[in-house]
Formats: structure tokens, sequence, C-alpha cells
């Protein structure tokens, strides 16, 4: 079976009112810097793609209004090398349902997912072939609203399936079940939604 490789996934949060930002290990590593390494927005942008800079500029600043930071974009690490990231995140919100901030994830996706293929050629993932419908709906609708490819689709899929412990399968059927129809403006941040919590029953969440 496939080793999971926690420095590939990481969280993070950022809490509106102090405007700090805090960071997982992982996230840490995957810019270059050592496990405990506090991170700031300045820091973040700076190692941002040059290309896709602007773009992720705003809407960091947009977090205070909208609680929500979605992208999938490059960084530069420490050393020079460049990660293709994918983020999800959810707002937080206190006991009135006032805004504190939002908290999510750093998926590194600059691999293939010719590693989870293995895996499941070798019987670690039962079902698989007859799950094969769902699966593809789901890496189709990540593919479209985070522009990835495939095998990243599919990465991000069996992340979800390892860190929630639920049945690969499972995790795409509810994506697929929960996305809106065709043509919603908010695709992408829906879809951050239903990922974060299709591990759970409730669809009504």
């Amino acid at each position: 079976m496939v080793e999971r490789d926690d420095s590939v996934v990481g969280r993070f949060r950022y809490r509106v009112g102090a405007e700090r930002w805090e960071w997982s290990d992982e996230v840490a590593r995957m810019h270059g810097y050592p496990p405990g390494t506090v991170p700031t927005l300045e820091m973040l942008l700076a190692h941002k793609h040059p290309e896709d800079r602007e773009r992720v500029a705003a809407m960091l600043t947009s977090i205070d209004r909208v609680g929500v930071f979605s992208s999938h974009h490059r960084i530069i690490d420490t050393a020079g090398r460049q990660r293709d990231v994918l983020v999800v995140s959810e707002p937080m919100l206190d006991e009135a349902g006032v805004l504190v901030g939002t908290s999510g994830y750093y998926i590194d996706v600059s691999g293939s997912a010719e590693a989870y293929r293995r895996e499941a050629i070798e019987g670690a993932l039962p079902g698989l072939v007859a799950a094969r419908a769902e699966i593809e709906q789901a890496k189709g609708a990540l593919m479209l609203a985070y522009a990835i490819t495939a095998d990243q689709a599919f990465g991000v899929l069996r992340w979800r399936s390892q860190e929630t412990n639920v049945k690969l399968r499972t995790i795409a059927e509810r994506v697929v079940a929960r996305l809106p129809g065709g043509g919603d403006a908010g695709l992408r941040t829906r879809l951050d939604h239903v990922l974060l919590t299709a591990h759970e029953d409730d669809p009504a969440r």
C-alpha cells in the first residue's frame, strides 16, 4: 500500500479580527520553512508565482469580507522550487454566526496520481472498477472548478478519503450528489464546502 505523504497536505487558518495567519508544519515545509515558522500576508504573497500573484492577492485581500480563500495556483519555495497547490477553505463563524476567519487546506498537486493508481491496482481500493462512473464524474467537477488535471483531481479525492477514513467511492458519490446544477456562479466555493464535508452523512450541510 502507498504510504501517505503528509508533506503534501497541510492546514491553514486566518483570523479576521487579528489579521493573523496560521499554518501547519506541513504548509510551512511546502514553502521551504522549518516547523514553527509564523506566516504573514507578505510572506504568503512573496511565494506566489509571479504570474499568479496578482490574482491570488485579490483573493487574499477579500477574505475579511467573504471568509474564504479558494485557489489553484503555483508557489515558489525558499529553494526556488515550484509547487502546484490547491487551496480549499470554509468560513469560520462564531456562535452568533459572525465571520471570524477562514480555515482549510493546502494540497500539493504537483505530482501525478500514478502512485494512487498502483495502490488501486494492487487491491487497496476494492470496488474501484464498479465505482468508476461516480469517480469520473467527481473528477470532472474538480477539474472544472479548480482547473486541475485528471490525475490531480483523483489525488484530491484520494486525499479526502484518507483524511476522513471514508471510502473513495462514497466521497465521489457525495461530491456529485451535493453539487448544484450547471451554470452555478459559485461552483468553486460550493465545491470547497462539498469536499470538506463529503465524509458526513447529512446531505443538508
